[in-house]
């Protein structure tokens, strides 16, 4: 990409106690024209920071999702919050629902590294799809809906099943996904993982990081109802009543990463499916919010994201043309280069102007 699409940087100020996850920024949706809220993907928390001038985004505030949404593993397990999306007067978070290998550890010997490499591992709290109230940049258990106070909005999660939830249950006899689920395929190995999250009046669009088949990525899209309180089941849909959607879309062989609106067009952030360094692109599909079935979609390139050795992996965006009164995306790495580390606490994002 041309540097004159990138615009500025902007400081995250995050309280102390957040210093090391800071570098696991993991998604990112800004709402109100005040608020930004950020998942991590080590945590079981929603971040919330404030604008307090125009050039300082402060006053964090953590919000425990374990105090509005019971967890099925205690709260040092992490959910690995991969999406965030409002939508109404909710908030809607995801885990990353996948599987997960053994890192590699330098300090380990060559033989134990090895076994490592063959212990894959699945984790329940990385099956939470939820939502909360959100009302004036507050995460609430349960209130009066503002406009329809007959209406009563609770935090709720989909449905789980005893290892996973009933999307992947669903899923798991896919003719296109249903091997790399049975076969527990790690996310990073190509497997079936999670990473962009839009919802759009109900309706939950999730981009799957992986896998890519034959460099077609996927959207997988869900409309959900409430069950039992605090419980959403999977809501038929489409013209064959299937429980999801798919959507076949050619990033040039890149996963999805993260997923935004723009009015009804829906804005892709694409990178590498596996672990490694490589092409991080935006693409626009233009009106999104109406993806018609059995069609392969092909979107239209905007912009390309720098990427570093080894860190600054772009895994967040939101639209910031609000603050920029310019078309403009903020996009949040994970691995921040040393550069962006700031004083305790802060870590640097970049705006760019959307091309």
């Amino acid at each position: 990409m041309t540097d004159s699409l990138f615009i500025k940087n902007v400081l995250l100020s995050f309280q102390a106690s957040f210093q090391e996850h800071r570098k696991d920024l993991s998604a990112v949706i800004m709402t109100d024209k005040k608020y930004l809220w950020f998942g991590s993907d080590e945590t079981t928390t929603i971040e919330r920071l404030s604008f307090i001038k125009p050039k300082k985004i402060a006053e964090h505030q953590q919000f425990r999702v374990a105090e509005f949404i019971t967890l099925p593993r205690p709260e040092d397990e992490e959910i690995d919050i991969e999406g965030l999306a409002c939508d109404g007067y909710y908030l809607w978070f995801t885990g990353s629902h996948s599987y997960k290998r053994k890192k590699v550890k330098s300090e380990n010997s060559d033989s134990k590294n090895i076994s490592r490499l063959a212990k894959i591992e699945s984790e329940q709290n990385r099956y939470i799809l939820g939502r909360i109230p959100l009302i004036d940049g507050q995460l609430l258990q349960s209130c009066p809906h503002p406009n329809k106070p007959e209406i009563q909005l609770n935090a709720a999660k989909l449905e789980l099943t005893k290892d996973t939830n009933v999307l992947m249950a669903a899923l798991a006899d896919d003719p296109h996904l249903g091997a790399f689920i049975q076969a527990q395929i790690p996310g990073k190995d190509n497997g079936f993982d999670i990473e962009g999250l839009a919802v759009n009046q109900g309706r939950i669009f999730l981009g799957l990081r992986g896998p890519v088949l034959r460099g077609w990525a996927i959207i997988l899209e869900l409309e959900v109802e409430d069950s039992l309180p605090g419980i959403l089941k999977l809501r038929k849909m489409g013209e064959e009543k299937q429980k999801y959607k798919k959507h076949f879309v050619w990033l040039n062989g890149l996963g999805i990463r993260d997923l935004c609106w723009d009015g009804e067009d829906l804005l892709i952030l694409a990178g590498p499916t596996m672990d490694l360094d490589g092409t991080v692109q935006v693409y626009r599909l233009k009106n999104g919010v109406n993806l018609q079935e059995n069609v392969m979609n092909n979107p239209e390139f905007v912009q390309e994201i720098p990427h570093g050795d080894r860190n600054d992996k772009a895994e967040g965006m939101t639209l910031f043309s609000e603050i920029t009164n310019e078309p403009s995306l903020l996009v949040v790495y994970d691995s921040p280069a040393d550069n962006r580390l700031v004083d305790e606490s802060g870590v640097s994002a970049d705006v760019f102007r959307l091309g």
